[in-house]
């Protein structure tokens, strides 16, 4: 019974980019343009939404200051 409930908790969510409406659902909840979401599809290979996510946040943190001036070292 365990294992079940398990798996119904993670349950992953994909993200489509073929339909227009669900493209700027995705988009809207990732905080990013249409164009940004169907480029990073492509680049990862994956429609799966924790991806995307963790994609974006990584791509946040490297744009960040402290981020640069760490490498930048």
């Amino acid at each position: 019974m365990e294992y079940q409930l398990t798996s119904m908790n993670s349950r992953k969510e994909f993200v489509d980019i073929a339909d227009e409406q669900d493209r700027n659902y995705w988009a809207a909840r990732l905080g990013i343009s249409t164009e940004k979401l169907k480029s990073a599809v492509k680049a990862l290979h994956s429609m799966e939404f924790s991806k995307l996510k963790e994609h974006f946040m990584m791509e946040k943190v490297k744009s960040g200051s402290t981020y640069q001036r760490f490498v930048n070292q």
